[in-house]
């Protein structure tokens, strides 16, 4: 009986790890702006409204302003309407041209969602 729940726990305990170390790590976009090459190529992931966003043909740019700072967001699954809330998660990467316009610091978005307006 003692080997079963010390087996359950050790289980439990694995599983947690896992799934922790599964998420990117939340970030503030002021802290990725001071020190971008810290986060380069790394997954972070951001929270916060949608102040800007173009795109075509599925393909686009947005930007998320979390109350620290703003970032621009590069999508190939079309763009968020201003306004919106917004989660995303993906690697961040300096000197970034897209659709002729270049960009600092952006965030190559691998997965999103939207809350709305």
């Amino acid at each position: 009986m003692f080997l079963t729940k010390r087996l359950a726990l050790g289980s439990l305990i694995l599983m947690g790890a896992v799934l922790l170390t599964a998420c990117p790590k939340q970030e503030t976009i002021s802290r990725i702006n001071a020190d971008p090459g810290r986060y380069r190529n790394k997954e972070v992931g951001i929270v916060g409204n949608v102040t800007d966003s173009y795109g075509v043909l599925g393909n686009g740019a947005y930007e998320i302003d979390d109350g620290t700072g703003r970032i621009w967001v590069v999508s190939t699954r079309g763009v968020p309407s201003r306004g919106s809330r917004v989660g995303a998660k993906g690697k961040v990467y300096t000197g970034y041209t897209f659709g002729g316009r270049s960009f600092g610091t952006v965030l190559q978005e691998t997965d999103r969602q939207v809350k709305g307006k």
